[in-house]
């Protein structure tokens, strides 16, 4: 199951689609934001997402002028697969003074420090960064308050694990509509409490309207 949840330009949550049973891959997702362009969103500023197969190129596609944003987690999670649990923790910690590093130019250099240390033992860490560089880096524009919403996916992983106790409960259902009924009335409960703005959402607005000059209607 794939969903889209976005903040609107009153920084509330507001889930956009819901998409059950399909295969990953470009021409999807491709089909998926032209499903969610026809229905009325005329502009993604910021598009955080996870490592899904040919889901950066489709939306270059269908939204050229968004930035995208790779999630900071999942790259995370994903370097941390090639190390023994017992060395998690160190590693992740050194990890964490690349994406915390003040500017952009800190986080290079913090970088090549996490080579030096660790390539001799775990080389696919550092090259597999490298390789996504361009994605998970466009938040080192952005003041420290805003930084951390961009770079997580938090708040749909959030959403998932209230759906995942739904899912849970029930084991298999014998059809795709079926789930998709129960998955939506889960969503419903979950909305009613998505009754504010985001934590400096008028701060992150207003810097928003500079970045993206002429495209943050006032």
């Amino acid at each position: 199951m794939y969903h889209a949840l976005a903040l609107t330009l009153e920084g509330n949550k507001e889930l956009l689609g819901l998409w059950v049973g399909e295969a990953e891959g470009a021409k999807f997702w491709l089909s998926v934001l032209t499903e969610l362009k026809n229905r009325g969103v005329r502009d993604v500023l910021i598009a955080a997402i996870d490592g899904l197969k040919g889901f950066p190129e489709a939306i270059e596609s269908v939204f050229p002028k968004t930035q995208i944003q790779l999630s900071i987690v999942h790259l995370v999670r994903g370097s941390l697969k090639f190390v023994a649990w017992k060395e998690r923790k160190a590693v992740a910690r050194d990890l964490r003074t690349i994406y915390r590093a003040p500017t952009l130019e800190a986080a290079e250099k913090a970088l090549e420090a996490f080579a030096e240390r660790w390539d001799g033992r775990f080389p696919m860490i550092s090259r597999k960064w490298r390789e996504n560089w361009t994605n998970p880096t466009p938040f080192f524009d952005y003041p420290p308050e805003i930084r951390k919403v961009m770079y997580t996916t938090n708040a749909i992983e959030a959403l998932n694990a209230q759906l995942t106790k739904v899912t849970k409960k029930r084991g298999a259902f014998p059809t795709p509509e079926a789930v998709r009924k129960v998955l939506y009335l889960a969503i419903e409960r979950a909305s009613e409490r998505w009754t504010r703005p985001v934590q400096d959402w008028p701060a992150a607005l207003n810097h928003f309207s500079i970045v993206f000059e002429g495209r943050v209607p006032v």
